[in-house]
């Protein structure tokens, strides 16, 4: 069991003139919240179409038809996939959508930048939501036989077209940068194939799984909004982008299922 020491009354007061830190959020005030998302109950669940393929078919259709990936609903559980879920403060400004720096967990200083891939197999992005920390690397692969390439356009990370060679890939020229908004990668060799990446400025954010599912460690204890974005639009509209509250316990917490239909 984890002991947390209260420290005396003197000390606090006297950290509480010079301002807190993350260091001196004491142990226990770090905890995981998950959660699910859902396809509404009582609504049938969507079934993916098949896609056209118009360019390298012996390739593209070597495993079979491609499906559209859009809406990705698990029958079994109703469980939906894709969703990139975030951490925002507990209010609805746009102009204070930032984190503070004490709420951000002190081993996050010392982070090891990572590497983000995206790779084009069979035709399809893999994978199709990308969620990425500003100083990562992103490294479009291309592990198939013939060539792809790499489109996309953004605010704050350039704008890149490379054709990719069968076996090769494309390594961005420099780290990512936060995008307010997400930003959109296609191969226009195969005018099907998409997928979307967002860029984060910290790192409470979480992308749902096969069964819908969401996790995210480390996060600060309190009161916050959660955010549910889907490639179509935040739940609930354009109010979404402010997220729905969650109160964050020490013990950890689990959000109750939320239901999301996205839209057509």
């Amino acid at each position: 069991m984890r002991r947390v020491w209260l420290l005396p009354a003197v000390v606090v007061a006297a950290a509480a003139v010079v301002g807190p830190s993350a260091d001196a959020r004491p142990a226990g005030q770090w905890a995981t919240v998950k959660g699910q998302v859902v396809f509404p109950a009582g609504k049938p669940v969507p079934q993916p179409a098949k896609l056209e393929v118009t360019q390298d078919k012996n390739h593209c259709l070597a495993k079979g038809a491609i499906l559209d990936e859009t809406v990705q609903v698990n029958p079994k559980n109703r469980g939906l996939k894709n969703v990139v879920v975030w951490l925002r403060p507990a209010n609805t400004d746009p102009k204070k959508s930032a984190l503070d720096k004490t709420q951000i967990h002190p081993d996050d200083a010392n982070r090891k930048v990572g590497t983000v891939e995206i790779d084009q197999p069979q035709c399809m992005f893999v994978p199709r939501v990308t969620v990425a920390r500003a100083g990562d690397t992103l490294v479009a692969k291309n592990t198939a036989p013939v060539a792809h390439n790499f489109f996309w356009t953004s605010g704050n990370n350039g704008e890149f077209n490379p054709t990719i060679p069968a076996g090769q890939s494309f390594k961005m020229p420099q780290p990512l940068k936060p995008e307010a908004t997400p930003i959109q990668y296609k191969c226009s060799i195969h005018p099907w194939m998409t997928g979307y990446v967002r860029i984060f400025d910290h790192p409470y954010f979480a992308v749902t799984d096969e069964n819908g599912n969401w996790e995210i460690k480390n996060a600060p204890v309190g009161k916050f909004h959660v955010v549910y974005w889907h490639e179509t639009g935040f739940k609930d509209g354009v109010k979404g982008r402010f997220g729905e509250p969650v109160t964050i316990e020490a013990a950890g917490t689990t959000v109750k299922p939320v239901e999301f239909e996205p839209k057509k």
